[in-house]
C-alpha cells in the first residue's frame, strides 16, 4: 500500500496561500505545495449560497504525517472552518512517491 497523500485546502488570498505553503514544506510536513488559481469556489455558508475567490493548495505529504499537516493548517488559517481534504495517492512514479517519503519528517 503507499502511503503518499494529496491535501487540497484553499486560502483567500494569494499571501496566504504562499504563507501556508512555505510553514508546511519549512516544518517538513509536505514534500511540496502547489499554489492554483485563482479558482471560483461556490458553496454554502451560514445558510446562504457563497461565491468567493480562493487559492487552492495542493499538498504533497504522507498518511504519517497527515495529523500534523491538518493541525497546521487549523493553526495557520484565517477561515473558521478552512478545507482540509486527503486524497490517497494509488499510484505514481516510485521516484516521485520515494522523494515524498524523503522529504516529510517523521514527527
Amino acid at each position: 500500500m503507499n502511503e503518499s497523500l494529496v491535501v487540497l485546502t484553499t486560502a483567500p488570498t494569494a499571501e496566504e496561500a504562499d504563507a501556508l505553503a512555505a510553514a508546511l514544506v519549512e516544518r517538513q510536513l509536505a514534500a511540496c505545495v502547489q499554489i492554483v488559481g485563482p479558482v471560483t469556489s461556490v458553496y454554502r455558508w451560514e445558510g446562504a449560497v457563497q461565491r468567493s475567490e480562493e487559492r487552492l493548495l495542493l499538498v504533497k505529504t504522507t498518511a504519517a504525517a497527515y495529523p500534523r499537516v491538518e493541525a497546521a493548517i487549523r493553526e495557520l488559517h484565517s477561515y473558521e472552518c478552512p478545507e482540509v481534504v486527503a486524497l490517497p495517492i494509488e499510484a505514481g512514479s516510485c521516484d516521485y512517491l520515494a522523494w515524498i517519503r524523503a522529504h516529510v519528517g517523521d514527527g
